[in-house]
């Protein structure tokens, strides 16, 4: 006969514990899938090619250049003046034509879509300036401004996507900037209006503007991007504004088919169309024979929207990772052997074998 020892408590917390802690950790190290707010970007349709499309009129005055295309519909042909002394360079002027209406009805569509992304960051204070911001979704619940800079930070991710939602108004002071770092680019970057937007004076802005009123440029104000208003007007004065500044092809895409034979579909040996030596220690997915391929995991995933696998090479993670996997394992040990005394195995003088007695 023996007495059952009942497993002790600490011991089930110990082993809970490191276990845990062991799968974030190595989650993290070997590129679990985690879900992310990474965003795809808004489809423009036929609107991409246009610098300037408005709805009612285009004013212009001064030595406006717009690089890029410009349309106005449903508004009358008559309505768009100041061309020149404007110039518009490398597009097509569109005035209540069919191509205008199109465009038009396509930033209808791109409008709702950008309005209708989440998860979103609401700021408290709708004021941009000072603030560095990495991709995402951000939201001014009644209006936005910016008053000096804006740091949007790509993290060195071509395919990071900026989407700001303004439920009223984007206002920026007079000489205030958007500035791009580590990849950044300004297709990538997206502001959705509720009414009007303005832009100060020789205010540096980028990114595609999609209000559902009227946009203002003030004297001096310039834009990498485009200027696209739904309903009402486009009022410009001595600006430059220019869609056709050539966005880098992300190193990060992955291949959707990949050709090569197990090797790593957007891997750094993948051979897919699209693997370009992405980096990270992420596992590479298979070839088309399904095999795991040499390569790592890119970061995002274009088709979808969502993130790839959290990866790190930190050396301090990996060591963490190391000891809370070793502490798992020796708490799962020594409940193991503590409950072996269930199992009515002793030593001649009652002890558990291995235990503490």
């Amino acid at each position: 006969m023996f007495t059952r020892r009942p497993l002790r408590r600490g011991s089930t917390a110990v082993t809970a514990v490191a276990t845990t802690a062991a799968m974030v950790l190595l989650g993290g190290i070997v590129g679990v899938p985690t879900a992310s707010a990474a965003q795809p970007p808004v489809g423009l349709g036929t609107a991409a090619p246009f610098s300037v499309l408005a709805g009612q009129a285009i004013t212009n005055t001064g030595a406006t250049v717009i690089n890029g295309s410009v349309g106005l519909s449903p508004g009358a042909a008559s309505s768009i003046t100041g061309f020149p002394p404007g110039l518009v360079t490398n597009g097509t002027t569109h005035a209540a034509d069919a191509v205008a209406l199109q465009a038009q009805n396509d930033l209808t569509t791109a409008y709702n879509s950008a309005a209708g992304r989440t998860p979103v960051t609401v700021e408290s204070n709708p004021d941009l300036g000072g603030k560095d911001l990495v991709a995402g979704v951000y939201k001014g619940t009644s209006s936005l401004s910016l008053t000096g800079t804006v740091t949007l930070d790509g993290q060195n991710n071509a395919n990071a996507v900026f989407i700001f939602q303004a439920g009223s108004t984007l206002i920026t002071a007079s000489s205030s900037t958007v500035r791009l770092i580590n990849g950044a680019q300004w297709c990538n970057v997206y502001w959705q209006v509720g009414s009007s937007a303005t832009l100060g004076t020789a205010t540096t802005f980028v990114g595609t503007v999609m209000a559902l009123t009227s946009a203002t440029l003030n004297t001096g104000a310039n834009v990498t991007g485009r200027i696209l208003a739904r309903n009402g007007a486009v009022t410009l004065d001595t600006n430059t504004i220019n869609s056709q500044s050539a966005c880098t092809a992300s190193t990060n895409t992955a291949s959707a088919t990949p050709s090569g034979t197990n090797q790593g579909g957007g891997g750094g040996t993948g051979t897919g169309s699209k693997a370009k030596t992405p980096t990270g220690n992420g596992l590479g997915g298979g070839a088309n024979a399904g095999g795991l391929g040499g390569g790592v995991v890119p970061f995002g995933s274009p088709s979808t929207g969502m993130g790839g696998a959290s990866h790190s090479s930190d050396p301090v993670l990996v060591a963490l990772g190391g000891i809370a996997f070793l502490g798992a394992a020796a708490a799962m040990g020594q409940a193991f052997r503590r409950r072996r005394v269930l199992t009515g195995t002793h030593n001649p003088d009652g002890s558990i074998p291995g235990g503490d007695g």
